[in-house]
């Protein structure tokens, strides 16, 4: 075989085999890409919230209230909001301690639920400019700080309608915390829904300087007592002023919860605040970026106070009047503040027809015609 010819046999065979390698690889079904793994979910985002209070939370009273509120946010949003918080914390160093360290502590949102607390929360605020503050009944905000408020006046003008249906003597008495315009303006419209049944009924107000202090809280209800008040209500925080009233045989009114356990013989009704709704909405304008500086004061029209528990001994005239005002609040046909209204000196303080504004509220520094004294100075 010539050179020639096994070249070209070489040639064939080196085609062929090509050719079978090529069928071969044609014939080949190709295996599909395996899918790329899913994604992780994301875990929901956790908002750390903290509240500071006064008081003790067993209190039954404001910092018992408030903690209802902060178990409600718990309850509606689950884990997805983590909360802690601080009581008992008195004014000045010490709450600036708390609200630091809880600011520190990675707190998003910080609630400080007492009128006591503006001046050190407007402080801390100012150095931690990513933590969101909130102060309740205050009025002064910051970038980071806003305020919020309950109209609790509206509960005690329904609160002086029972009153005044119930006493005997004629008059009334007030234990009061602190002569601010949050507790003055409660004092008068108690004092206003009196006289909107009896008006020359009488209000006489001891005051504590105090929101907590049992012991000083009886002492004042029995001094009222002994002066012959028989119907008592007050801005403090504890049980003890109602219970004073049923070891007297007098009558009490329940103060930021249900009270009615505690005295039942004495309990008229319980001036109550629910938080829950406002905490809940604040949470989540944090969460969804919407939140921003502002003051709100909600009442009964939102469903933040209330009168209830209105004991079955109370009149039905009274609780007839009582469902007719609170009707008219929740419309916002009713305002307790409408003139005319004159101070217990005989000076006009708000014109006839004319409902108050919330500047007027705000600066509220005297009694109203019915209440004996004068309101204290210097504190």
């Amino acid at each position: 075989m010539t050179d020639l010819s096994k070249r070209s046999l070489i040639k064939v065979a080196a085609i062929t085999a090509l050719a079978g390698a090529t069928l071969i690889g044609c014939g080949k079904k190709e295996e599909a890409a395996a899918p790329a793994p899913a994604p992780a979910a994301e875990a929901p985002q956790v908002t750390k919230a903290a509240w500071v209070y006064i008081g003790p939370v067993g209190d039954a009273g404001w910092s018992y209230a408030h903690d209802l509120g902060r178990r409600g946010v718990e309850a509606h949003f689950g884990n997805q909001v983590q909360t802690t918080y601080v009581e008992s914390v008195p004014y000045g160093a010490d709450a600036e301690r708390v609200f630091r360290d809880l600011a520190q502590q990675g707190n998003q949102i910080i609630f400080g639920t007492s009128f006591g607390y503006m001046e050190t929360m407007l402080k801390v605020a100012e150095d931690f400019p990513n933590v969101k503050f909130e102060h309740a009944t205050g009025y002064k905000t910051a970038p980071n700080m806003r305020i919020y408020d309950a109209s609790f006046y509206q509960d005690t003008y329904m609160a002086g309608v029972i009153a005044a249906h119930m006493t005997q003597t004629g008059t009334l008495g007030f234990i009061g915390s602190f002569p601010i315009p949050e507790v003055l303006r409660n004092i008068n419209a108690f004092t206003l829904g009196a006289q909107s049944v009896k008006p020359d009924v009488k209000v006489r107000v001891v005051w504590v300087s105090s929101w907590f202090d049992p012991p000083k809280e009886s002492e004042a209800a029995q001094a009222l007592i002994n002066q012959g008040a028989d119907v008592l209500l007050q801005n403090t925080d504890s049980t003890a002023v109602l219970q004073t009233a049923e070891r007297n045989g007098k009558f009490a009114f329940g103060w930021d919860s249900d009270m009615s356990a505690f005295a039942p013989n004495a309990h008229l009704a319980s001036a109550i605040v629910d938080w829950t709704p406002y905490y809940v909405k604040s949470i989540e304008e944090l969460r969804n970026g919407t939140w921003e500086t502002k003051r709100t004061v909600w009442g009964v029209k939102e469903g933040l106070n209330d009168l209830i528990k209105i004991a079955d001994f109370v009149p039905a005239e009274a609780k007839a009047k009582v469902e007719e005002i609170k009707a008219g609040m929740k419309a916002g046909t009713f305002e307790p503040f409408t003139g005319p209204i004159v101070d217990n000196t005989g000076r006009e303080v708000l014109a006839a027809g004319v409902q108050a504004d919330r500047a007027w509220k705000d600066s509220v520094n005297f009694f109203v015609r019915g209440i004996e004294g004068r309101v204290p100075t210097g504190n």
